[in-house]
């Protein structure tokens, strides 16, 4: 019986995601801190 080799490594694609994911999460959450760090005025 011939054996049938996968054509996706689930393991590699779920692994690759999860790093995407963590990356995009990374990314935004440094985005709004810079975007909250900068001065703010007083208009008093």
């Amino acid at each position: 019986m011939l054996h049938m080799l996968p054509l996706v490594d689930w393991t590699n694609g779920i692994i690759m995601i999860g790093i995407f994911g963590l990356v995009c999460v990374g990314l935004v959450a440094a985005l709004l801190i810079f975007m909250n760090s900068g001065k703010k005025e007083d208009d008093v």
